[in-house]
């Protein structure tokens, strides 16, 4: 899966091979769950943003292309 990422200061960031994401503390943190829909002791952790940082998250279709 892939989601697509805006922060506050007008950048954007692609975040691939990620299946979920959630807060942790100041964190927002993407996890690769082996499809699973749900984070758990298995999910590794792929990028981890301070959550103060971003204005959107968006998840992004696989046949869809992400906005530039």
């Amino acid at each position: 899966m892939t989601f697509e990422l805006s922060f506050v200061d007008g950048r954007a960031e692609i975040i691939s091979g990620a299946d979920n994401y959630e807060q942790e503390g100041p964190m927002t943190t993407f996890f690769e769950s082996d499809g699973r829909k749900y984070v758990d002791y298995w999910s590794s952790r792929v990028a981890s943003f301070r959550t103060t940082d971003l204005a959107s998250v968006r998840r992004v279709a696989k046949d869809a292309t992400p906005l530039s």
